[in-house]
C-alpha cells in the first residue's frame, strides 16, 4: 500500500509520519460503497451508562456493615460490568438522603455504608470510586438527591449535629419522609455546599439530578409550606409559580456553582419524563400520564434545557412503545424537539427493572423491548445516549435482555460524546507513537504532546482483509483507555494492520489521529 492512502483514510495529520509508511499490501482501495456506510447499531459516539444507586442499598453497599474491602469489590464488578457491556460511564449515588459518601463537611456519613448514620466507613467510597472508575475510562457522575432528608419520618434519628437537628424549621414531613423546605433559601444554600463539597474536592466528570424535586403527590396530604410562601413568596400569586421558582433558582445557582471552579463537570438531570401533557398545555407531550413535573414536582424541566441551564437531560421514558398513556415513541420525539437547537444533549432513561416484572403493559414480557427502544433512538438524530435503571437489574438479565441489549447495540466501545459547549478545542496530537510486535500481541507505545489529553483512542485496520472504511462509526474502535501504551492481544499472525491513536479531553474533544503499521 503507497503512503497517499494511508493520508487519505486518517487525513491531513498523518502526513506527520508519511515517512514511515512503507508498502505492506498491494491491494487497491475498492471504489465507496455501502459497506462504509456508518452503521447505527455501532456509533462512535454514544453516551452509555446504568444508574448504581445507593438508597435503602438498592444496589450498592448491596447491605450495610459490609468491611470497606468487600464494599470496595462489590462497587468493582459494577464498574467492571460497565465494562464488559461498553458502557463509558456510571452514574453512582452518592448523596441519597442529605448524607454523603464521603467525608463532607457538610453533612454526616450516610447510614447506607455502615448501617449509623454518621458512622466512619473506614475509607474514602468516593475517593476511591472516582479513582477506579477513570482507571477503566469510565466518567464517574455523582449522583445527588437535593432536597430528599431521610426515608422516615423521626427527624431525632438524625445525628444530632445534622443540619436539619440544628435546623428544624428547615424540615416538612410529607409522604411518610423528611425533606428540606425548597422554599427556604437557607436550606437551598445548604443543598448547594453539599454538592459544591464533592464539586471541589473530588475528581468527579458530572454531576447528576434525578427525579426528586418538590415530593410526587401524595393523596389526602399537604406540603406544609405555607408559612414559608407567606414569608418568601412575594411577586408570586400563586403557592405553584413560587415553588417553580424555588427550584429554578436551584438549578440555576448549582449549574452557576459548578461552572466557576470547574467548567469541565457536566451538569444533568434526569427527570419524569413527562413536563406537561398536551391535554394540560398545548407545548406538551401527547400523553395522558397521572403526574406532570410542571404542576407536580414544581419542576420546569423544558424551561430548564432552552434556558441552557443544564449539560444533559436524561427524561426517564419508563413506558414501553405503544403504550397509551406515555408511549415511548411519541415521548421521545417531544424531548427531541426540546433539545433542538440548544447546546443540551439528550439521553434516554431506561426502565430496565419493568422487563419481566411489570404488570402495567404486556410489552414488558417482550425480552426485546429494550432493544426496539434503542432501534427507534437510532430514527431520532437527536438522542446520544442512554441510561438504565438500574445496575443489579441490568445484571439479573431476566428474559435476557441485556444480553440481547448487548449483542444488537454494545458490541463495540464508544465515545463520550463532545461537548462544545464545554470546550470545543481538541487536544494536540500524540508524538513517538511506536508499534512492535512481540509474542502477546502488537504492542503500541507514545507520547502525549498537551496537558488537556485525558485518554486515548485506539482503531484498528485490517490492510490484509482490505479494510479501507474511514472512522465515522465504531467498527475500527479497539478501545479507549487512560495511560500511554496498549497491547493489541487479538492481532493475527501473518496480517498487517494499520493503528491509529488520537487523544480526548474532559470534554470528548478527539485529536488528529496519528497512525502506525503493526
Amino acid at each position: 500500500m503507497r503512503a497517499w492512502r494511508i493520508l487519505g483514510l486518517l487525513g491531513a495529520s498523518a502526513c506527520l509520519v508519511a515517512g514511515a509508511l512503507t508498502s505492506t499490501a498491494t491491494a487497491a482501495p475498492p471504489a465507496p460503497d455501502s459497506t462504509c456506510t456508518p452503521n447505527p447499531a455501532t456509533p462512535l459516539r454514544q453516551f452509555r451508562a446504568s444508574w448504581v444507586s445507593s438508597v435503602v442499598n438498592i444496589d450498592w453497599p448491596s447491605r450495610t456493615g459490609l468491611t470497606p474491602e468487600q464494599q470496595k469489590a462489590e462497587l468493582l464488578g459494577w464498574f467492571d460490568d460497565a465494562v464488559r457491556q461498553h458502557h463509558n460511564a456510571v452514574i453512582l449515588q452518592i448523596r441519597p438522603t442529605a448524607d454523603a459518601f464521603w467525608p463532607s463537611k457538610v453533612e454526616p456519613w450516610s447510614q447506607y455504608l455502615t448501617g449509623t448514620q454518621g458512622g466512619d466507613p473506614g475509607y474514602d467510597p468516593l475517593a476511591f470510586a472516582v479513582a477506579e472508575a477513570h482507571k477503566r475510562n469510565l466518567e464517574l457522575h455523582g449522583w445527588f438527591n437535593p432536597y430528599r432528608l431521610s426515608m422516615g419520618t423521626n427527624l431525632n434519628a438524625l445525628v444530632p449535629t445534622h443540619p436539619a437537628r440544628l435546623h428544624p424549621d428547615w424540615v416538612v414531613t410529607y409522604g411518610g419522609k423528611l425533606y428540606y423546605n425548597p422554599g427556604i433559601p437557607a436550606a437551598r444554600k445548604l443543598v448547594e455546599d453539599a454538592i459544591m463539597d464533592a464539586v471541589v474536592n473530588y475528581d468527579l466528570d458530572g454531576v447528576h439530578f434525578d427525579d426528586y424535586f418538590y415530593p410526587y403527590p401524595v393523596a389526602g396530604q399537604v406540603f406544609d409550606d405555607a408559612a414559608t410562601y407567606a414569608q418568601y413568596g412575594a411577586g408570586f400569586p400563586t403557592v405553584a409559580e413560587w415553588r417553580r421558582n424555588n427550584i429554578n433558582l436551584l438549578i440555576q445557582e448549582i449549574q452557576q456553582r459548578i461552572k466557576a471552579v470547574k467548567p469541565w463537570v457536566k451538569f444533568g438531570i434526569s427527570p419524569f419524563a413527562v413536563w406537561r401533557n398536551k391535554g394540560t398545555d398545548p407545548l406538551g407531550s401527547d400523553t395522558t400520564a397521572g403526574v406532570q413535573t410542571y404542576d407536580d414536582l414544581a419542576a420546569d424541566t423544558r424551561r430548564w434545557v432552552r434556558e441552557e441551564w443544564i449539560d444533559y437531560i436524561v427524561p426517564q421514558v419508563y413506558w414501553a412503545g405503544g403504550f397509551a398513556p406515555a408511549d415511548y415513541n411519541k415521548i421521545v420525539p417531544w424531548w427531541a424537539e426540546q433539545v433542538r437547537g440548544t447546546d443540551v444533549h439528550l439521553y434516554i432513561g431506561q426502565a430496565t427493572y419493568k422487563v419481566g416484572t411489570s404488570t402495567q403493559s404486556p410489552d414488558w414480557s417482550d425480552p426485546a423491548e429494550l432493544s426496539d427502544h434503542l432501534a427507534f433512538n437510532t430514527t431520532v438524530p437527536e438522542v446520544k445516549g442512554d441510561i438504565y435503571f438500574s445496575a443489579k437489574d441490568v445484571r439479573a438479565d431476566r428474559l435476557g435482555a441485556t444480553t440481547l441489549l448487548n449483542n444488537n447495540w454494545y458490541t463495540r466501545p464508544a465515545l463520550i460524546p463532545a461537548m462544545p459547549s464545554l470546550d470545543s478545542r481538541p487536544p494536540l496530537p500524540v508524538h513517538a507513537l511506536r508499534s512492535t510486535r512481540t509474542a502477546a500481541g502488537v504492542s503500541l507505545q507514545w507520547k502525549a504532546t498537551s496537558a488537556d489529553s485525558t485518554s486515548y483512542a485506539i482503531y484498528r485496520r485490517d490492510l490484509t482483509a482490505g479494510d479501507w472504511c474511514a472512522d465515522t462509526d465504531a467498527r475500527n474502535l479497539l478501545t479507549t483507555l487512560r495511560g500511554n501504551s496498549y497491547v493489541d492481544t487479538t492481532a493475527a499472525t501473518g496480517h498487517h494492520y494499520l493503528y491509529s491513536v488520537t487523544a480526548l479531553d474532559r470534554a470528548s474533544n478527539q485529536s488528529l489521529p496519528i497512525p502506525t503499521l503493526g
